[in-house]
């Protein structure tokens, strides 16, 4: 039997690597990603003509629908450039600031990175929000100006001659960004492949094979980065990985570092852009390991995958986990309940099923009166709350009770004891605290001039540090505020698409926490206190809150055969009030003319009877007006 020297097969692995290249695209929302991938997947001939379809790599309903990018989207694709085969790995990247999360850990599997631009609305807060992330791990950046057929100076039909101007003034804003010459920076239609070809040229030439961490010396040593994950019911929980080093073949057994779990290979492959099997993954590739592990708490984005030893299956001491990417933290959460009582295993199911994919989806065990069992869940932000809850209805067919989104905040006791307080009803007595903190955010935003006054309109009643006002190109201008949380979390981002007719974007990233003087507005109803309606809100919006509360719950809460008070109190005093009227009862209505006397009688004794019901009944809220309360 001959052996094959270790030297051999690394010098041999390295070889086909360097026909490998590993890439991202990134950009702002609604910038032409998908688009551009679709033009990628077409000139590399991986999906047929037939078969194509606008944004193919979105392959959640919940994508289309909407039309941007939810999930990050792997695909490896075959292109052949001077006579040369080349494997190219392409993961397209959502654009929305709540999902920069899914960007960082694309940015930590690959070496280069298209930054794309929409030709018509210039840089973005997330343009210069993605740049960055890209830079610090040290990526290959191609700049690209998209969507020039816009402009009459560059359709393929020749006709018109229009001013190139604002291709141009965007060229020079992101050559600008990155410090380049113009010359560098493509001009392309992703819609209808004008110098795409070209930009995946300059892709092969320009992006470096893929980079490994270890020692030759230690190439058979096998190390692999989970960047996300899914589950199947037979094969376990199946990993998206980058591998670093070494090569792992089907069968073999596993071990997931920072879950301490083995596994052993159900099946191995690549993104085609459909799971497709293959023998073995070597250094440099992106693929997927169906692990067979089936605790899906166990299997962690950012961990890092490596082999058992065959003899002795015990793990070697010396192999180093990958440093992965930085997890980011919830910063806002919301309370789940499922609608159906009986649904409450399915949900938490659900929520184990999400998680897998998304690293940033916190959730916890909960309790309250009237809403029963559910989830106190964590988000980066309101629209990655409303995508969990999108997909939890849409795939899992449930019916869920959402709270209003809350943020984080940190309460210093007499006893100089932290606390966390993650919803109102947690909100400790008054007399105990002695420092109230909440977080504070950089938010940064790019907007036309021309609607700067509408803009400055949305932050009169807001919370605001005013830090800077410049000028970025010809016409347009960057605000940066400092601002608490809790005032852009709801509504704020629709607010400002509105008034700047969708031109303006925003970025956020936080900052510390700062004291604030916060107070808990509690909701009774018929004297009894409802711990799901609470809200924590500034002392100083503490009336004009409690009375929207109250105005609210008057007209979804149905009538009772007594009047209802519903009051809006702080620490016992009472600061707004609605009454319910009793529903009505037509007594004398049997009564056919006769003495007036007997219809008094009929009315006070009604009249008794209502005061008595006032006293001793209680008021069952119907689950939906608490759906009502937190959607409307």
């Amino acid at each position: 039997m001959h052996f094959i020297p270790v030297h051999f097969i690394v010098n041999l692995m390295l070889e086909e690597q360097k026909n490998t290249r590993n890439f991202v695209i990134i950009s702002h929302v609604n910038h032409g990603k998908s688009t551009l991938a679709d033009r990628f997947l077409e000139l590399t001939k991986t999906i047929l003509p037939e078969k194509m379809r606008p944004q193919y790599l979105n392959s959640m309903d919940l994508e289309r629908r909407k039309g941007i990018t939810i999930k990050m989207h792997p695909v490896r694709m075959n292109y052949t450039l001077n006579s040369k085969p080349y494997t190219l790995n392409l993961i397209d990247t959502p654009g929305h600031v709540d999902f920069s999360y899914e960007v960082s850990r694309a940015l930590a599997a690959v070496e280069g990175a298209i930054l794309l631009v929409d030709a018509t609305k210039g840089i973005q807060a997330q343009t210069i929000h993605n740049l960055e992330l890209a830079q610090k791990q040290g990526l290959i950046i191609i700049p690209a100006v998209n969507k020039i057929d816009m402009f009459t100076s560059y359709r393929t039909d020749g006709s018109g001659a229009g001013p190139q101007t604002k291709v141009k003034e965007t060229k020079k804003e992101l050559a600008g960004l990155l410090k380049v010459s113009q010359d560098e920076v493509f001009a392309i239609s992703a819609k209808l492949g004008l110098n795409t070809k070209e930009l995946l040229k300059a892709v092969i030439e320009k992006v470096p094979p893929p980079r490994f961490l270890l020692a030759d010396k230690d190439k058979e040593t096998f190390r692999a980065l989970i960047f996300d994950s899914e589950y199947d019911p037979f094969k376990g929980v199946i990993c998206y990985v980058r591998v670093f080093d070494g090569e792992i073949k089907n069968g073999e057994k596993i071990y997931l570092m920072a879950g301490k779990v083995e596994g052993k290979i159900k099946e191995i492959g690549y993104f085609g852009p459909k799971l497709l099997t293959k023998e073995k993954l070597v250094a440099g590739e992106i693929g997927y390991i169906a692990t067979g592990i089936k605790e899906m708490g166990k299997v962690r984005v950012g961990d890092t995958i490596t082999i058992l030893n065959p003899k002795s299956e015990i793990l070697n001491s010396k192999i180093e986990p990958l440093a992965g990417y930085k997890k980011p933290k919830p910063m806002v959460f919301a309370s789940f309940y499922p609608q159906n009582p009986d649904d409450f295993d399915l949900l938490e199911e659900a929520l184990n099923k999400l998680k897998l994919n998304d690293a940033s989806l916190t959730f916890q065990p909960e309790r309250k009166e009237g809403l029963g069992r559910g989830f106190l869940c964590g988000f980066l932000g309101s629209l990655h709350a409303e995508i969990i809850a999108e997909r939890l209805k849409r795939e899992f067919e449930l019916t869920l009770v959402i709270s209003t989104p809350s943020v984080v905040y940190r309460i210093i006791d007499k006893k100089d004891q932290q606390l966390f307080i993650y919803s109102a009803s947690d909100w400790p007595d008054p007399s105990t605290v002695k420092e109230i903190k909440e977080p504070w955010v950089k938010l940064e935003i790019i907007t036309p001039t021309e609607y700067l006054g509408q803009i400055l309109k949305i932050f009169e009643n807001l919370e605001t540090v005013h830090i800077e006002k410049k000028y970025f190109g010809q016409n347009r201008l960057l605000l940066i505020y400092e601002i608490p949380l809790r005032e852009i979390i709801v509504g704020f981002y629709d607010k400002l698409k509105s008034q700047s007719q969708g031109f303006a974007s925003m970025n956020y990233e936080f900052l510390e926490y700062r004291s604030g003087d916060l107070v808990r507005i509690e909701v009774l109803i018929a004297g009894k206190k409802e711990e799901a309606f609470s809200r924590i809100v500034p002392k100083s919006r503490a009336f004009e809150e409690g009375r929207k509360i109250v105005k609210k719950i008057k007209e979804i809460l149905p009538p009772q055969l007594f009047s209802v008070a519903i009051q809006a109190a702080i620490s016992g005093k009472i600061i707004a009030r609605e009454t319910i009227r009793a529903r009505g009862k037509d007594v004398i209505a049997p009564l056919y003319g006769g003495d007036y006397t007997r219809k008094r009688k009929l009315l006070e004794k009604q009249k008794k009877g209502k005061k008595r019901l006032k006293e001793i009944g209680q008021v069952q809220i119907p689950q939906s007006v608490f759906f009502k309360m937190f959607t409307q």
